[in-house]
């Protein structure tokens, strides 16, 4: 296997708008990341992924892009930009920017200009359809609800939007479109960036037949079949390798909905044609039924021990794994799959990052993740601030689909806001995070669980990591070590191994806030102990929320 860089790194997603505040307006901003770097470099992470901070009139948080090479004037200038970017270098650090170009901002001067008339040369950087018997093209409904299809009256046509209406899709299918993009990929690549997360970069291509969607709860179709991993998708990347990505030496990963274990292996496959990496959905997508995601029901064990065992196998010498547990998009990992109450948070947040850290791939760690921050759960509609919660909680409850007492739960379990309430620096007001009134609820618990707090206490959530971070640089099994499930039917452990050479790793983490059997320690007494989140251990058990890792050399 060929060794590159970005197999060995650990990456640490940073969502702007709610990291740190540098001048008091309530928005995180650009100086206040730089300010923050030391705090990331003590973590011991190699690469920054920025989520988006191009000009944007902020529909989405930043999603929606009005100028792919200027800055959010919430976020400061390109000199900032310059300056944090030089920062980062000067401490061994890259840096990942999120590349939006599955879609524009509706404001972006693309779109004004495409809009004005049926024979402008812009109309044809987006996707335009007439109407069928007086509605829309077909009955695709958006992510962020409604219809996918806006009615534009100046032209009488519609254009799509997969997400907001303020976010019309681009048309790939258009050279000069694909020739924009890539020009400007260029001039961040020679501003000195690391390389790119692509923003559902699989919905790139669409079915060019436009068909209707299955309906599952009774609202629109689903576009998911006809816009994921479309016709032209890996043409579009292989294009964009060869006239961009292959000339710089990038780390590349793709967000790609809709992704199956064989289309994982076109998009990231080992010889380097299009992509490093993608995030595929199938474990943050465990509890979605007829209504999506919006439910607050627990994920069993067995069937996301199914789902990551799957990914690890099946992409075994063809493709490279992503690892993460959340993002901006998902709510926070110790309150989905951990125990975020007092008794278990820092122990389930341990055995959390353990259980990730150890698998086969790259690993991602979204701010707070680190301290072992949780969801917000916040008490009223008003609190939330994100756009796909707020049009759900409407769509949802107004069609009768869901009663207000169901969403607000849902809402508290998986809502994206979840994820973006401020990072919690330390115990001052605001959670040291702003002077002034943060743009959304800093979470009460801040008190608690806090950055400083973490750094004072050598036993934290912060230093685990920090032990893990610098286990994946001293052992070359946790990078390149094949991957077998262990306890397969377990319905407490996830188990798991990894061999190379005459090495085993042996990895056990509990799920649960009980003690059960587990005897894979019983012939290890020669093993080296290598990480565990308790001081002690009983034998033949694993107690509440225990991970133990050994190392045993044949």
């Amino acid at each position: 296997m060929n060794k590159t860089w970005w197999k060995n790194s650990v990456i640490y997603q940073i969502y702007p708008r709610s990291f740190a505040d540098s001048n008091g307006d309530g928005i995180g901003d650009i100086k206040g990341i730089t300010q923050h770097l030391d705090y990331l470099k003590e973590l011991g992470v190699d690469v920054i992924w920025l989520s988006p901070v191009y000009q944007s009139p902020n529909d989405d948080n930043g999603y929606d892009i009005s100028d792919y090479q200027a800055i959010m004037e919430d976020f400061g200038t390109m000199e900032d930009f310059d300056e944090m970017l030089s920062e980062m270098h000067k401490r061994g650090i890259k840096l990942v920017m999120d590349l939006v170009v599955n879609h524009t901002s509706d404001e972006h001067p693309w779109f004004v200009e495409s809009r004005k008339s049926k024979d402008n040369p812009y109309r044809d950087y987006y996707i335009w359809k007439e109407g069928k018997d007086g509605k829309e093209p077909n009955n695709w409904g958006a992510c962020f609800g409604g219809s996918a299809w806006e009615y534009d009256k100046e032209t009488e046509m519609y254009y799509l939007h997969c997400f907001s209406k303020k976010q019309p899709d681009l048309n790939w299918e258009n050279e000069k479109v694909r020739r924009e993009v890539f020009d400007m990929m260029t001039w961040w690549c020679e501003k000195g960036v690391d390389g790119f997360r692509m923003d559902v970069i699989s919905m790139i291509s669409k079915d060019p037949a436009y068909p209707d969607g299955v309906s599952h709860n009774g609202l629109y179709g689903d576009f998911g079949p006809f816009v994921c991993n479309g016709p032209h998708v890996h043409e579009y990347l292989k294009e964009m390798n060869q006239k961009v990505l292959s000339k710089y030496d990038l780390i590349t990963v793709g967000e790609a909905s809709g992704v199956t274990v064989e289309e994982a292996k076109k998009y990231a496959n080992l010889d380097g044609t299009e992509l490093n990496m993608v995030f595929q959905f199938e474990h943050t997508d465990i509890t979605s039924g007829k209504n999506g995601k919006w439910t607050d029901e627990r994920f069993k064990l067995r069937d996301l021990r199914k789902i990551l065992n799957k990914w690890q196998t099946e992409l075994e010498g063809k493709a490279w794994n992503s690892l993460y547990w959340d993002n901006h998009d998902q709510p926070r990992a110790v309150s989905r799959f951990g125990n975020d109450g007092p008794m278990y948070r820092e122990l389930s947040a341990k055995m959390l990052a353990t259980c990730l850290h150890l698998m086969k791939g790259t690993p991602y760690i979204y701010q707070g993740e680190e301290i072992g921050m949780t969801n917000a759960y916040f008490n009223k509609l008003e609190d939330y601030r994100d756009i796909e919660s707020i049009h759900a909680f409407e769509e949802l409850t107004e069609n009768g689909l869901l009663t207000e007492e169901e969403m607000m739960s849902a809402l508290k379990a998986i809502s994206r806001d979840n994820a973006r309430t401020p990072m919690q620096w330390d115990d001052s007001e605001n959670a040291g995070f702003t002077t002034g009134t943060p743009w959304i609820k800093v979470n009460p618990n801040y008190l608690q669980i806090n950055a400083k707090a973490a750094l004072e206490d050598k036993d934290s959530v912060f230093y685990y990591y920090q032990k893990l971070i610098q286990m994946r640089k001293e052992y070359e099994i946790i990078v390149d070590g094949i991957f077998e499930g262990l306890l397969e039917d377990d319905e407490n452990i996830y188990a798991y191994q990894r061999k190379l050479g005459d090495q085993t790793l042996i990895v056990a983490c509990n799920f649960s806030d009980k003690k059960v059997p587990c005897t894979l320690f019983g012939g290890a007494a020669g093993g080296k102990e290598m990480i565990s989140n308790y001081k002690n251990h009983e034998t033949g058990i694993l107690k509440p929320y225990e991970a133990r890792v050994v190392l045993i050399e044949n």
